[in-house]
């Protein structure tokens, strides 16, 4: 055959296209498999090494399940809207409309290029009015059932993309796109109420084949707490203000309580002397993220507002501070401090001289007796805590000071976004009616091309007279249409719906299509999405189900996350470094298949790795041997007559012919292609083995070589169907080796007749024997004495004992 190379990727991705190989019809036989990677943005020109690791792997896995009789559906899109591409436009002029299907273009072919399965006739691309039209009715229809609203918050504002940022975008303080460091503004947003979904989406987390770190993340970031809510009045005031807390028994340890510096509390119970410095630390404290403010090893920090609160359990009073370790949007606000029960409290205590009240006899700073008993605590002395709790509450209840409460860390996820490249919000503002939603029949509202975006602080949308300036759909008098965009997250929150039915312009979905074909089977992508899109999905198909639309719980069963493909200095691929990877050059140089393999060889796929030229070029001299082996192999195929010999060195090329079959399919269920792999090249070596036998079984040696092309399809898919072409070569209709069944191990195969022992003379390996499996342990002694090697080391010297430990090894004691 001719050696491998991108002609034969061209020839094969040419025949698969015309005969419509990959093509996925919902009637075929085989049971459905939903595989789906997250799907790319195409905010650079190429996709990178890191997509080829999302995609060429799972692509593999999808192979294995179609030849093992599945129907598999695996679409692909792309995620259009966003930031990057307005940046990009701001920066170079180039409308992001025209930069992002230029991109798609681009990225279309190197996804082509993979020759991954992907059933191309049911592509979306988020930028698309066919596709947008039903993101916005999405937000019409959690406006209807009251999911989506609009309110004034203090939110997160990066001032160099000028735009709003949800929590989980804040990394360390910074955006996450550009890295500016992000202040806080008060703004009128909408939000979507994924916090009615709240325990839902902790519950359900227990039933999904998902990695345990990224369900412990989500069940962290919901963060359900049990507890209690406390009423604290404000000395000398009518004002009051409510604390969440789970240890309502500890209340008698409060000295000193902290409200957020947003709470808008705050400016009432300030006092005059005390009114500079809390202004000047509420400045500081809107350059922080909530994410920063509340890190467990920053050092806590406050102001006192000059006003005192009244502890409800015993009338004492206490300083009010204000700390921006509290936040605002969690919990109350608020929060009471026990520095005798707290460490962190109490550090805060002792680095600004506050009380800290001590309600144990003899000065100790516990609550507790070490069985949990409450002591010196009035009416309550002798509870253990757990009673505590109950009777305190019961208490607080009937003077309506407190009450039993749920409180949760999850907020309502803010979808407004002050930024042109975007799906605009179906809504309009009429001054008789109020906030008026556009009629179905209306969508899309399209986003216009001519609008100048260079950011001020400001939608840019609000600035398009021609857009902004409209009628109102319920009175007919003038309106205006909502300036902002939503969030990208809402986008990539239903693609996985529209894939099955991406052509529907009635609906936006065939709701029997989506109930046959999902929730997706297995997905793919970063972890890094853990609490942005994967929590976000999951409210929107929990919503949508609630609507009647779907009738499954969750979007995807099981999920994978892909480890990070590092430059070849072991840090991230950046351009600013100047350590990306791009895939193109070297496949050119070495093919598809070559560039396929080496990813999957190369790195465990759950961990990544850095990048080595070295190694691609060893998985390339790894193919070079594989085409000379599978050369040879046809050769004797079609020239040494047909034999029924199954002698030793059958046996032997069987038993690595099924523990490949069973190691290969066996790993890559687990996607560890990596070991997958190891376990063909152990077959390789095993034909390399047999070959150089003098006589050879040709038609046992054709059903060991299609055993091998097969299972090396999913890995190297065109270099398999060139191999299968040259062993099968009549086949026309059914050429294709992905139309073959996967096969199957034998475990009888995996008994060998005989095994190779090491011989040790004094606890040193000396020699290595074949035995027998069904010899006895006296015939196993007999064997070894006789062999040559261990005749010549005992000759002359007394054997004084032989030990036995069978399959494994002999070990001959002399003097």
């Amino acid at each position: 055959m001719a050696k491998y190379n991108t002609k034969i990727d061209e020839k094969w991705q040419k025949k698969w296209e015309e005969t419509s190989l990959y093509k996925f019809d919902e009637n075929k036989p085989g049971k459905k498999l939903y595989v789906l990677e997250m799907f790319s943005y195409p905010s650079g020109a190429k996709l990178h090494a890191g997509h080829w690791f999302n995609y060429g792997p799972t692509d593999s896995w999808a192979r294995m399940k179609r030849m093992q009789g599945f129907n598999v559906f695996q679409p692909m899109g792309f995620d259009a809207f966003g930031l990057p591409a307005e940046n990009y436009a701001i920066k170079t002029g180039i409308h992001p409309k025209d930069s992002t299907l230029k991109n798609i273009e681009t990225m279309e072919q190197q996804l082509k290029s993979m020759g991954a399965m992907f059933n191309w006739e049911h592509e979306v691309i988020t930028c698309m009015p066919d596709y947008y039209k039903w993101t916005q009715w999405l937000f019409l229809k959690l406006y209807e059932k009251g999911l989506a609203y609009r309110k004034n918050a203090p939110v997160n504002w990066c001032p160099s993309c000028n735009t709003v940022l949800a929590n989980e975008q804040v990394l360390d303080g910074a955006c996450e796109r550009c890295g500016t460091e992000v202040t806080k503004k008060d703004l009128t947003q909408w939000f979507f109420k994924i916090t009615d979904y709240a325990d839902e989406l902790i519950e359900k987390l227990d039933e999904l084949d998902w990695p345990e770190k990224t369900k412990t993340m989500q069940k962290h970031w919901i963060g359900k707490s049990i507890g209690s809510q406390v009423t604290f009045k404000v000395a000398d005031s009518s004002l009051s203000f409510d604390v969440f807390t789970t240890r309502v028994d500890t209340l008698f340890g409060v000295s000193y309580v902290v409200l957020a510096p947003e709470n808008p509390l705050v400016n009432d119970l300030t006092t005059e002397a005390f009114k500079e410095a809390v202004e000047k630390y509420k400045n500081e404290a809107k350059k922080q993220s909530d994410i920063e403010r509340q890190s467990l090893t920053r050092e806590k920090t406050g102001v006192f507002s000059g006003s005192y609160a009244i502890n409800p359990i015993n009338g004492q009073k206490v300083p009010i501070w204000i700390g921006d370790y509290v936040l605002a949007t969690y919990g109350t606000g608020a929060v009471m401090a026990v520095p005798a029960h707290d460490e962190r409290d109490y550090a805060f205590a002792k680095k600004y001289d506050l009380p800290i009240e001590k309600v144990v006899d003899g000065g100790s700073e516990e609550l507790f007796t070490e069985d949990g008993v409450l002591v010196n605590s009035g009416d309550f002395t002798g509870f253990t805590s757990a009673e505590a709790r109950e009777a305190i509450v019961e208490k607080l209840t009937s003077l309506d000071l407190g009450s039993k409460k749920v409180n949760y860390r999850l907020r309502d996820w803010l979808v407004s976004r002050q930024r042109y490249w975007g799906a605009p919000i179906p809504v309009v503002h009429c001054e008789k009616c109020g906030i008026v939603p556009i009629p179905e029949s209306e969508l899309p509202v399209t986003l216009p091309y001519n609008v100048e975006f260079t950011p001020d602080g400001k939608s840019p949308l609000a600035k398009s007279e021609e857009f902004m300036h409209t009628t109102c759909p319920h009175c007919g008098g003038p309106a205006l249409r909502d300036p902002d965009t939503l969030d990208t997250f809402v986008c990539s929150s239903w693609y996985y719906l529209r894939y099955v039915d991406n052509n529907n312009s009635d609906i936006p979905f065939d709701s029997e299509k989506v109930n046959k074909m999902l929730p997706v089977d297995k997905y793919v992508g970063g972890p890094e999405h853990a609490c942005m899109h994967l929590l976000y999905a999951r409210f929107i198909t929990k919503a949508l189900r609630d609507m009647g639309y779907v009738n499954f719980d969750e979007p995807f069963k099981s999920l994978t996350h892909q480890g990070l493909i590092l430059g070849p200095d072991g840090l991230k691929m950046s351009k600013s470094k100047g350590n990306t990877i791009s895939p193109d050059d070297y496949i050119k140089q070495y093919g598809a298949d070559v560039f396929r393999l080496y990813l999957m060889f190369g790195f465990a796929y759950s961990e990544g790795g850095a990048w080595s030229d070295d190694g691609i070029k060893s998985i390339a001299r790894f193919v070079d041997r594989v085409e000379r082996t599978m050369d040879s192999c046809i050769e004797i195929i079609n020239s040494v007559e047909s034999s029924n010999q199954i002698g030793k060195a059958e046996k032997e090329l069987n038993f690595w012919r099924h523990t490949a079959i069973k190691g290969v399919t066996e790993d890559s269920e687990k996607m560890q292609f990596n070991t997958a792999i190891a376990r063909i090249m152990e077959y390789t070596n095993a034909f390399s083995k047999y070959l150089a036998e003098e006589k050879k079984n040709a038609d046992f040696l054709k059903g060991c070589t299609e055993d091998y092309i097969k299972l090396l399809a999913p890995f190297a898919p065109h270099f398999a169907e060139e191999n299968w072409s040259l062993i099968n070569p009549s086949k026309d209709d059914n050429y294709s080796v992905f139309d073959t069944t996967w096969p199957v191990f034998d475990p009888s195969a995996l008994i060998k007749d005989e095994v190779e022992i090491a011989v040790q003379i004094n606890g040193k390996i000396k020699a290595k024997v074949m035995i027998g499996t069904d010899m006895t342990e006296d015939e196993i002694k007999e064997t070894a004495l006789e062999t040559p090697e261990v005749k010549a080391l005992t000759e002359g010297k007394t054997v004084a004992k032989v030990i036995v430990i069978k399959g494994r090894l002999v070990n001959i004691v002399v003097k």
